[in-house]
């Protein structure tokens, strides 16, 4: 037998991680953290925003590993002249660097109901936010029962840079939204 819900998205740190389900009525969260796993359920009905928005953390955790790695490279290399040590050091710091350039900067979630509204880590990083987003607007629009009008209550806003707009389905069935610059695609 098949499952109702089907994951999303998974949003992983050193003490756990938190899965997204979506099924016909609902998005549930799955927060595993050390042995225990805490559910929370979002009916899609209630949703009123889902916003997220890149850490401002997220420039150090690109930074602080790679200058650590740079350090001991330094290290090998003026203590003892070992090139092998300070070759190897120096290339995993700029891997590390370029690897987080690449993957582009982490995120936070908050999503608004009716009653609440939970911060709770939705994707990994910024830029597969849109992926998910256009997934939850569908799965909210279907549950509403057509198309959701921008700028309507009720309708879902997606974080686009530093401005929230609605992103929703016109009556063309073409998406709306806002990419980072701010231009309208």
């Amino acid at each position: 037998m098949k499952s109702a819900f089907r994951k999303i998205s998974r949003a992983g740190s050193l003490s756990g991680a938190t899965k997204w389900y979506l099924s016909g009525d609902c998005l549930l969260a799955a927060k595993r953290v050390l042995y225990t796993v805490e559910y929370r359920r979002f009916y899609l009905r209630d949703i009123e925003s889902i916003v997220v928005w890149p850490k401002r953390a997220s420039m150090w955790l690109r930074l602080i590993p790679g200058a650590l790695v740079a350090a001991l490279a330094a290290v090998f290399w003026f203590s003892s002249r070992n090139v092998t040590g300070a070759t190897i050091c120096g290339a995993i710091a700029c891997g590390w660097g370029a690897l987080e350039l690449a993957l582009g900067p982490t995120a936070n979630a908050r999503i608004q109901t009716t009653g609440t509204s939970v911060d709770l880590p939705l994707v990994k990083r910024a830029r597969s936010a849109r992926k998910v987003l256009a997934k939850i607007n569908a799965a909210i629009q279907a549950d509403r029962g057509g198309l959701v009008e921008p700028g309507i209550a009720g309708a879902p806003a997606v974080q686009a840079g530093e401005e929230t707009v609605p992103a929703a389905v016109d009556a063309s069935g073409s998406t709306t939204s806002v990419d980072p610059i701010g231009n309208v695609t």
